[in-house]
Parts: C-alpha cells; structure tokens; sequence
C-alpha cells in the first residue's frame, strides 16, 4: 500500500493506493466525518481480486487531510437557510479530481458512499471524461431527499469526546443506530478506527462544515440527467440516515441507471454483502469495457 497526498488550491489531500500496479484505477470516497479508513479493509480486498487498483482519500475537514479551522463552526442559521459561503460540494469533487491527478489517473471508476456518494456525483456532474463508471451508495440527488429519520439525527450531532475510548464508544453506539439491522456489525472493528480517528484529528466543526456543505447544495437533478456513463445506485432499504428515497431518485433521473435495493442493509456495508456490491461494480466496469477478472 502506498500514500500521498493531492493539492487542489490550498488544500492537502491524503490517500492511500493498493491493489495489483497495473489494475483498474477505482477511487472510494467516503462519507460524511468519516476518514478513509472507514472503508473496510474485506470490501477493499474483494475489489482488488477484481482487478482494481484501489485509491482513497479523507476529504477535506478529515483525517490527514487540511482541516479548515480558519471557517470556524457554521452559524446556526445555516441549518434553516441552506446557505454556507465556507466550501462548497463542488470544492470537494475537485479535491477527489486532485487525486486523481496526483495518480496520474486520467479517469477512474469512482465509487462514493453517503456524503462520499454526493460528492461522486458532483464529480461525475463537473468531470465527467475522469468518471468511467459511477456507483452512488446509501446516497442521494438533495438533500431534502431522503431526510434522516429522526431516530438517526444523533449521528448528525458531533459533540466532542474526552478520549479514544470515548470516541470509539460513539461511533459504535452511532453504527448500532444506523447500521444494519439484519445483519452484525464490526463493533471491534469500528471502535478501532475510531480510536485512530481521535488520535490522528479531534475537530468536530469539520464535520459540521462538511454538514454546511450538504445542506447548502444545489440540487444535481438537472445535471445527473445529462450524465452518459455507466451508473449504478445502491441502496439499504432499512437506511436511516439517508432512507430509501434519495437512491430510487437518483436512480429515476440518471438515464439507464440500475438501482439496486438490498433488504436488511442500512447505512453501513455489512460483511454479508460486500461480495455482492464489489461485484455489482465489477459488472458495472465490465460495461465500460474494462479488462477485469473475476
């Protein structure tokens, strides 16, 4: 596995790269708060046996990546008027083109969950010769779409934490709310990159900016309909945070998108289906004439 890190403007991007040299460039992007180490290290492996060479990044506001303090904490008032001047999606989706142009990687399959999912839009929307293919997961078109359950909302409340183990209880007892009810969670495995995650940044107000960002974004309808590459929506149909009807709309306006509802899944990628959604992508690629195994 090997790292670096991409420059667009005046901030440093961090990510990581694995997979066999001469694979299929695949970018994940992760999503909201989350670093890139969220990305569970089976899922990653299962893509590599297909023949892709994998690369991920923490977004700006995460991880190793440029944390802008210099914003501060969103006003409250940005949660009423959907109006931020801070950042914006669209500066995300350049961070992830950055990437790319770190990898010299002239394009990619490109693969986003949640936040992670919008951003891979707006990069499919902005940049759509560097987006081979585009799998949208647990995500949505707008925001108002698919609004979080009011059981989930605690997910959406960063409140700061005294210590890692403080930190990994959270993030255990937030994946237990919106994770997967019908199937079992890693706990160990989360609370251990949370407790990395807490080492590495302690910054609540990045995740509530990369909240502002969300919430301040224009809806991408007008633009997913002119997409022309291959798309593919994958969604939980017990999805919590951004429940059911963000995926089947992003599905209805991306022309010959296939959606794929999984029953029993929430926000999460559960251990007992991540053979079926690397293969799903795998088959996606596959329809771009990528020379894959598997």
């Amino acid at each position: 596995m090997a790292g670096g890190r991409a420059r667009h403007g005046d901030v440093e991007i961090a990510y990581e790269v694995e997979g066999p040299e001469n694979g299929v460039p695949l970018l994940l992007i992760m999503g909201l708060g989350l670093s890139m180490d969220f990305w569970p290290e089976s899922f990653r492996a299962l893509l590599t046996e297909h023949g892709f060479r994998v690369a991920r990044f923490d977004n700006r506001d995460v991880g190793a990546s440029t944390h802008l303090t210099r914003l501060g904490m969103p006003s409250p008032l940005v949660w009423v008027s959907r109006r931020w001047s801070g950042y914006a999606l669209a500066d995300m989706a350049d961070d992830a083109a950055a990437v790319l142009d770190a990898l010299g990687w002239d394009g990619a399959h490109v693969v986003g969950v949640s936040l992670g999912g919008m951003i891979a839009q707006a990069l499919a929307c902005r940049h759509p010769d560097r987006v081979r293919t585009l799998t949208s997961i647990s995500s949505t078109p707008a925001s108002h779409i698919g609004r979080p359950h009011p059981r989930a909302l605690p997910a959406l409340a960063p409140w700061p934490v005294r210590d890692r183990d403080a930190a990994a209880r959270r993030m255990v007892n937030i994946f237990r709310v919106i994770g997967s009810p019908a199937y079992p969670h890693d706990e160990e495995g989360i609370a251990e990159v949370a407790r990395r995650n807490f080492d590495q940044a302690r910054d609540p107000n990045g995740i509530r900016r990369q909240l502002a960002a969300i919430l301040s974004a224009e809806d991408r309808r007008p633009l997913l309909r002119d997409l022309r590459m291959p798309v593919l929506v994958l969604h939980g149909d017990r999805d919590l945070l951004v429940q059911p009807a963000g995926g089947r709309e992003t599905a209805r306006v991306v022309p010959g998108a296939k959606l794929v509802v999984y029953s029993g899944m929430g926000h999460d990628l559960p251990a007992a289906l991540q053979p079926d959604i690397a293969g799903e992508i795998a088959a996606l690629a596959r329809q771009e004439s990528a020379p894959l195994t598997g």
